[in-house]
């Protein structure tokens, strides 16, 4: 069985009247990627930031490999951080600012060096060492914070919007990458976003947070195909939530449920209706072409309506417009409906 790498027990954080943190519960294994997901002023930074040291509960708290830190500074835990602006040192060279750690704590140059070329190459940089941060892109500007948070070994990396600052490309260029450091150097990480997709891209586990609360905790898939709460379904991907007569027409309970828009067909009128599945007639009031997937809008019969995704796998733009006003028939498997509480 894993080891625990972070626990938080009961732990808040209060600033005045305003619960930044109220009363979380949460177990991080060792090894894990995990991250930390939600909007602004859901509470995750404040954790990261108390899991660093930074910043102290207000009640409750936080084991780090069995050790309550509670209340240690930051340079007694085990923990090193990135931070989006990656706060390299301007003047100094790419290979003095990932073994600054190194040379505060004394290490001679030779085995510092060996030990800085090594980080070099994990981080893909390896003939990089001699140059000042300002002659770098943002991508390997954020590599050197890594390797230079990495070549302290320690027990957990934090890392607060670390790509935040790149474009889009780039950024999934190092959503990968980012992985596959984390594999190769085998410790925790844990990872504050805002973005659903780099959570899902990259973890292993995600806690999804809102108002200093976490609404849930599971898997990208679990997260993603069964959102737990209407919070987590309409924050994490779009999700139809249907609640109400509606839903009661459609699967015989008033019960709210989401299901997601990819997992709709598009079914024509005498398409066979198997017992696995929900069925729902509406008239198609917009269309969104958008290259590789076309979006809908549907108008359900009795009122409310549902977003579908279908991929452009047969058809062109020509062909999706056309569908503008046309009655269709939904189809979905039971299996994709997810009931979800308040």
């Amino acid at each position: 069985m894993s080891e625990t790498a972070i626990l938080f027990k009961s732990v808040s954080r209060h600033f005045g009247e305003i619960k930044a943190v109220d009363n979380i519960e949460l177990e991080i294994q060792d090894g894990e990627f995990f991250s930390m997901l939600g909007p602004s002023g859901s509470g995750k930074t404040t954790c990261l930031r108390m899991i660093a040291g930074f910043d102290r509960p207000t009640s409750g708290q936080i084991i780090l490999y069995g050790q309550d830190v509670s209340n240690l500074p930051p340079y007694e835990r085990s923990v090193n951080t990135v931070f989006q602006d990656y706060a390299l040192f301007p003047h100094m060279t790419v290979e003095d600012n990932i073994g600054y750690g190194l040379m505060i704590k004394g290490m001679a140059k030779p085995e510092r060096k060996k030990l800085v070329d090594e980080m070099l190459g994990l981080v893909q940089l390896p003939n990089f060492g001699g140059r000042k941060p300002s002659q770098l892109s943002g991508g390997q500007r954020q590599r050197v914070a890594l390797a230079r948070a990495l070549i302290n070994h320690p027990k957990v990396l934090l890392l607060d919007e670390p790509l935040g600052a790149l474009d889009l490309k780039l950024r999934q260029q190092m959503q990968v990458e980012l992985k596959n450091i984390q594999r190769k150097v085998g410790i925790t990480f844990i990872f504050v976003t805002h973005d659903q997709e780099e959570a899902l891209t990259m973890s292993d586990r995600i806690a999804v947070f809102s108002a200093g609360k976490i609404e849930q905790v599971g898997t990208p898939a679990e997260v993603y195909e069964h959102p737990s709460t209407t919070f987590v379904a309409g924050f994490v991907g779009t999700s139809n939530l249907v609640s109400g007569v509606v839903a009661n027409r459609i699967t015989g309970s008033p019960k709210q449920f989401s299901v997601r828009p990819e997992k709709i067909h598009l079914a024509k009128a005498d398409d066979r209706i198997g017992d696995d599945m929900f069925v729902a007639d509406g008239t198609v009031r917009d269309v969104v072409y958008l290259g590789l997937f076309t979006r809908y809008l549907v108008e359900l019969e009795g009122g409310g309506d549902l977003v579908v995704v279908e991929q452009n796998l047969n058809t062109t733009s020509m062909d999706v417009t056309r569908a503008k006003n046309q009655k269709v028939r939904l189809l979905w498997k039971k299996e994709h409906v997810s009931y979800v509480g308040g």
